[in-house]
């Protein structure tokens, strides 16, 4: 919501506004200008100052601060004529049946002379005898424009501070950094900015890590939505050719001023097949930050705060736009269970998100077991495509074993690649891998340097999981054969 919405909402005929905002300050200070065009008398109350002047407002003597919230209601009922009030801190006492009474009988009385309550907080629970007297505001978040000249602002504080000193920076950091302020409140953005800015006196990239730490603790996010740091290049995944292309070319309408958003894609299949690596080349390759949606710690004890949570989230990635969102074994938090109530309520705000959104946020979710997920979310159109992992096939498997030698240092030469791809036929690239770093531990314990027969004893001692849920794997393949495109 824009300045001008909230100056319409004021003038309109709802007796009662709920307003909320982490910027408590910048709030105030709007809605006084408003007051001051609308030639509107206004005060604002707090637990510790009691009612106060809002611009222009109640003459009060210091006996007269009505501190306590009853005594500041009654007081509010009894004025006559147009008035704005601001109650900062009613969201503590909203459980009180006299304070909503109160409430009730000022909205109603401003009905006809004009006076409007407005409450004000980081969060309101509006109880349901208020909710039809009232109507709901958001102030509205900083844009790229406005929090690049946050970020000035703060550097010319640093500058005068520091005797003249001028911050340092390039363009590329400083568009890298407006980039991650977004989604947060003026206060927070200079704040951050701030904290940037001051340790060193410069913007760089090196400040975006810590930023988003702090960005997501701010925002209580931390444990739903978590900021990925390192994410993967294409070159760090093996196979995966027609994702890949697939990648390719849709990557400029995820830049350009297409017509249609992207969707995003689904991958489901084995485990251990690498869709959590292919969902990190994805931000990797189109260098988008990359935000991991827990659907685990989406859950709540209370009725309706796990949907909040999943809002919230979804709310902050599109703030964070262009980025990848990736939701991981998305089944967990969505599958089918008929007594499932809050799993069917989360379904209901993802598809109302990813049918309504227009921000540039790209979804990739992973599933290790499709059927798990509820129909609705598998038609037609709510991904752009859905992608089946299967198990490597040999050249994908000897490259597996290339990229992870790579990985601990280790020349891939000395090695006979066909060999070891032949002999971990069925196995998952997961399964690789933890082959390779039990050859490793046995080469370590002989003291001397990893070679062939250490890998392949190792995979002659693993049963990888398609031997051993040999039935579930056939079932898997040919509910796909028909119904997605191989990865």
């Amino acid at each position: 919501m824009n300045n001008s919405d909230l100056g319409i909402l004021l003038r309109g005929r709802a007796p009662l506004i709920v307003l909320e905002s982490f910027d408590e300050r910048r709030a105030l200070e709007l809605l006084s200008a408003h007051a001051r065009q609308m030639n509107v008398a206004a005060s604002y109350w707090t637990r510790t100052d009691g009612i106060a002047p809002l611009g222009f407002g109640l003459e009060l003597s210091e006996a007269e601060n009505y501190a306590e919230p009853e005594a500041a209601l009654r007081h509010m009922k009894a004025v006559s004529g147009p008035h704005l009030f601001v109650l900062c801190d009613m969201h503590a006492f909203l459980d009180d049946a006299l304070i909503i009474r109160l409430l009730k009988d000022i909205a109603q009385l401003g009905l006809g002379n004009e006076q409007k309550v407005l409450l004000l907080s980081h969060r309101l629970t509006v109880p349901p005898e208020l909710t039809r007297l009232s109507a709901k505001a958001k102030l509205k978040l900083p844009d790229e424009n406005e929090i690049a000249a946050l970020v000035r602002l703060e550097a010319r504080r640093w500058q005068e501070e520091n005797g003249g000193q001028r911050v340092k920076t390039d363009a590329q950091s400083l568009e890298l950094l407006v980039q991650n302020l977004k989604g947060l409140p003026h206060e927070d953005v200079k704040r951050l900015a701030w904290g940037a800015i001051a340790d060193d006196g410069a913007i760089s990239e090196s400040d975006v890590p810590a930023l988003n730490k702090a960005k997501f603790a701010l925002m209580d996010m931390d444990s739903v939505l978590h900021f990925e740091y390192q994410t993967a290049g294409l070159a760090d995944v093996a196979g995966f050719r027609n994702m890949k292309a697939w990648l390719e070319k849709r990557k400029p309408a995820m830049f350009d001023d297409a017509p249609d958003t992207l969707k995003g894609l689904l991958l489901f299949g084995v485990q251990g097949g690498g869709k959590s690596l292919a969902a990190k080349a994805v931000a990797g390759m189109w260098q988008l930050p990359l935000l991991r949606l827990d659907m685990a710690a989406l859950y709540n004890k209370y009725i309706g705060e796990t949907e909040r949570n999943l809002r919230e989230a979804l709310k902050l990635a599109d703030n964070m736009q262009p980025c990848v969102l990736w939701i991981d074994e998305l089944e967990k938090g969505l599958a089918e269970d008929a007594d499932n109530s809050v799993g069917k309520r989360l379904l209901g705000t993802l598809l109302t998100w990813m049918a309504e959104r227009r921000s540039k946020v790209f979804l990739v979710a992973t599933s290790n077991d499709i059927s798990q997920l509820p129909p609705e979310l598998m038609r037609k159109g709510r991904f752009d495509e859905v992608f089946f992992v299967d198990l490597p096939d040999a050249e994908v498997r000897a490259e597996i074993f290339k990229l992870h030698l790579h990985k601990r240092a280790i020349s891939s030469e000395h090695f006979d690649l066909s060999e070891l791809a032949s002999a971990s036929a069925a196995f998952t690239g997961a399964e690789i891998e933890q082959a390779l770093v039990s050859a490793c531990y046995h080469a370590q314990a002989e003291a001397i340097e990893l070679n062939q027969a250490h890998l392949c004893e190792a995979l002659a001692q693993t049963r990888p999981l398609s031997v051993l849920q040999a039935e579930k794997m056939a079932a898997l393949r040919s509910w796909a054969a028909d119904r997605s495109v191989p990865a």
